[in-house]
């Protein structure tokens, strides 16, 4: 079974570079400022769903994050870290 863009209907391949990049990415500012954006209390994360993420880069890791703890993956994390 391939996961399929829901939008246009083509197959999504996971960017690895992305997920590693993701797993050790840090907050760089606020209250969190220094834990890595997985660590973040779901709280935080669906606060920031629902007031709007951040333009580029860091909005588009924090909309993955929340993705991740919505479906109980932040497991996965820990082991891609220590690479």
């Amino acid at each position: 079974m391939n996961s399929e863009d829901e939008n246009s209907g083509t197959p999504v391949v996971p960017d690895h570079t992305f997920l590693l990049k993701l797993a050790k990415a840090k907050m760089p500012f606020g209250k969190y400022e220094g834990r890595y954006l997985v660590d973040l209390p779901e709280p935080y994360v669906v606060w920031f769903s629902q007031k709007g993420f951040p333009l580029g880069e860091l909005g588009e890791m924090l909309r993955c994050v929340y993705e991740i703890k919505v479906n109980g993956l932040e497991y996965l994390f820990k082991k891609i870290r220590n690479f």
